[in-house]
């Protein structure tokens, strides 16, 4: 199934915009500049919106304007007005459990802690797609609130930054739904992923 909703998860304003958390909407926004996209603030999906025409396919993409805890609520809200089947969505998001550098799909599962995942799945069930952009992990799970809400290093940022590109270039088949083939495409890229 074609993928009709791309959502980038993140804190909204301009104090949490570099940080960590905010990895999934970096990759949306780099996507949306490349394609030439406009967002407007839309009340009523509770985020900015743009959309784009992927062959015949419109596909809605959606930067929540709600704060990580309640990303479920903006997904929910457009799913529903469009009467999108979770299986047609996609979001893009921070994973502590990769790499700084690495990029995964994954389709359905569980939230691995992450909160924003955690409300997604209680509004819409666990059964969508996920864009994993690893943003590496502080060493103890004490300390990692300061960790996602803090700006990567140089280092790191250049290294997500790396990885996202590389997903850039496998965005058709994303689109396309087309998981298998952008996974392998992907590796190809990234072997250590």
């Amino acid at each position: 199934m074609s993928i009709q909703l791309l959502v980038g998860l993140n804190n909204p304003g301009p104090q949490y915009a570099r940080t960590r958390h905010n990895a999934g909407a970096w990759l949306v926004q780099q996507w949306a500049q490349r394609e030439h996209l406009t967002f407007r603030f839309e009340k009523k999906f509770h985020g900015e919106y743009a959309t784009y025409m992927h062959g015949a396919t419109k596909v809605h993409v959606l930067l929540p304007n709600t704060y990580m805890n309640h990303s479920g609520d903006a997904i929910q809200a457009i799913a529903h007005f469009y009467k999108l089947p979770p299986q047609s969505i996609l979001v893009a998001h921070d994973e502590l459990d990769l790499p700084a550098g690495v990029c995964k799909l994954k389709t359905a599962g569980g939230h691995g802690g992450h909160n924003g995942l955690r409300d997604v799945i209680e509004h819409l069930g666990g059964e969508f797609h996920r864009l994993r952009i690893g943003i590496g992990h502080p060493g103890h799970r004490d300390r990692v609130l300061d960790y996602v809400l803090t700006q990567p290093n140089q280092a790191d940022r250049q290294h997500i930054d790396h990885a996202i590109e590389q997903v850039l270039s496998v965005m058709d088949p994303i689109l396309a739904g087309q998981m298998q083939l952008a996974m392998n495409q992907l590796h190809t890229l990234n072997p250590s992923a």
